[in-house]
């Protein structure tokens, strides 16, 4: 379970924007398996290709918008295949398409991209927040519309277990239905205190056991630990919430044999 350990580029967004091949090499010295990337920062997929591989990382997958889905596709592509990953995954809603249209046009376009780079082995994926609850979609909260486990739907689930909680679900619930349809899940902690804000791994309230329990039985190929603010060093953050995570990945594994 180590080697599916990666953590999300925007975690360090400025520590990448001020030099992102040191960044890298840091995080492969500390023992993370890959990264999930967030834009480039002015370096070419070749380069940063280069970077991964003499740090021992992979790329779990990346972060991409609806509008380069539609744009793009074949850019992406081409970068995906230099950085090593065939999962793309759109990371937010345009803010205008918050509504109930909005959403059905969403799920549309991540359909559209799917089905013309699906022959070339690419998956499509949402990362979730906590405002999708806030719009109904055909009787459904708008982040089960989007990604509804159901033939005609290609969208991949990316769950971020830190906004179910925030939106008032039990993630370990929320999953069940999406075994075979989440190869990335994002791991985030919360504080315990009335802030209810982002945390280190194994630092705040949510319960991360039978997240992984039901990964490791349901196709999660990555967890990956993004922090959208860091109170501290980033660098600090990302290497205290591995450290919990391989703990407790080793708890588990042990209890396994």
């Amino acid at each position: 379970m180590r080697r599916k350990f990666a953590v999300q580029l925007y975690t360090l967004r400025k520590e990448c924007e001020l030099d992102f091949p040191a960044t890298l090499r840091t995080l492969g010295s500390m023992g993370w398996a890959g990264v999930e990337t967030a834009g480039l920062h002015g370096y070419s997929a070749e380069e940063i290709a280069e970077v991964l591989a003499e740090a021992g990382l992979k790329t779990a997958g990346m972060h991409v918008s609806v509008e380069r889905l539609r744009t793009d596709p074949q850019g992406i592509m081409a970068e995906a295949r230099l950085l090593g990953t065939k999962r793309l995954i759109c990371p937010s809603v345009p803010h205008e398409w918050r509504n109930e249209q909005g959403y059905v046009k969403l799920r549309e376009e991540l359909n559209a991209s799917a089905a013309e780079m699906g022959s070339e082995g690419f998956t499509v994926g949402f990362h979730n927040h906590a405002f999708e609850f806030d719009t109904n979609v055909g009787g459904q909260d708008a982040l089960s519309y989007l990604i509804d486990p159901s033939p005609d739907n290609a969208v991949l689930a990316e769950i971020d277990v830190y906004w179910l909680t925030k939106a008032g679900y039990d993630p370990a619930s929320f999953i069940e239905p999406y075994g075979g349809r989440m190869p990335t899940m994002h791991l985030k902690d919360m504080t315990g205190d009335e802030r209810r804000t982002y945390a280190e791994i194994g630092t705040g309230i949510i319960d991360f056991e039978p997240l992984l329990l039901w990964g490791e039985r349901n196709g999660v190929d990555w967890y990956v630990v993004e922090q959208d603010i860091c109170e501290g060093n980033a660098l600090d953050s990302v290497r205290i919430s591995l450290g919990h995570l391989h703990a407790l990945a080793d708890r588990l594994e042990a209890g396994t044999r």
